[in-house]
């Protein structure tokens, strides 16, 4: 009886280190993620500073929405988070151009979700200027202030800006993510989109420490 108690004693450890899930200690760089070649600027030095690179008219970037949008709400002061939409060829300018005259309009919470179902739900496209004011009509926005955002220095600087990101971070499929401006993480290397944002978290937690 004590024999078995004393076995059942030294295997507890084991059953336990099994049953825990992958730690920060298991993400391995070159493995998991990847270290830039370059550490590319970030906006607030003080803050950690986590960027999605997407599309909207990525399955993949719609389908990690449903685990992108619980985590932001649960990330601290620390965590400086933005999104960079990405232009791989010129039809999908317009969705970037969205995303943009969304945040100057101050409607990004609305569209953000919307744009996803319209493109990957109701099987909609935007190919022009027009199809993106109707859009943004449905929003509240009028044509002045849609036409007066949508030619703005500020938007088209923005996505000029966005693009050179894009390269700087050497993006070659989305949703991609980018952790201040050091680390790149994808499905592929975190091996599930749900994993991508562990490793992350492993990320920001290893950024963090080294905040004065």
């Amino acid at each position: 009886m004590l024999n078995k108690l004393f076995s059942m004693v030294l295997a507890l450890p084991v059953m336990l280190l099994l049953a825990m899930p992958m730690q920060a200690a298991e993400f391995e760089q070159g493995v998991h993620y990847t270290k830039l070649s370059k550490i590319v600027r970030t906006q607030d030095p003080a803050k950690i500073e986590v960027v999605e690179v997407f599309g909207y008219w990525c399955p993949h970037c719609d389908s990690f929405e449903r685990y992108l949008e619980p985590w932001k709400k649960q990330q601290s002061e620390h965590v400086d988070f933005k999104h960079i939409p990405m232009v791989f060829r010129s039809n999908q300018t317009e969705f970037a151009k969205a995303f943009y005259v969304a945040e100057a309009l101050g409607k990004s919470e609305q569209t953000h979700p919307a744009l996803f179902t319209l493109i990957h739900r109701q099987r909609a496209w935007i190919n022009n200027k027009e199809q993106l004011g109707e859009f943004f009509a449905d929003f509240g926005v009028s044509e002045e202030d849609f036409n007066k955002a949508y030619g703005s220095f500020s938007i088209n600087s923005q996505l000029n800006l966005g693009k050179k990101k894009a390269r700087e971070y050497g993006i070659r499929g989305v949703p991609s993510m980018v952790v201040n401006g050091k680390y790149l993480v994808s499905a592929q290397t975190a091996g599930s989109q749900q994993a991508m944002l562990e490793v992350v978290d492993y990320l920001v937690s290893k950024e963090k420490s080294m905040l004065k």
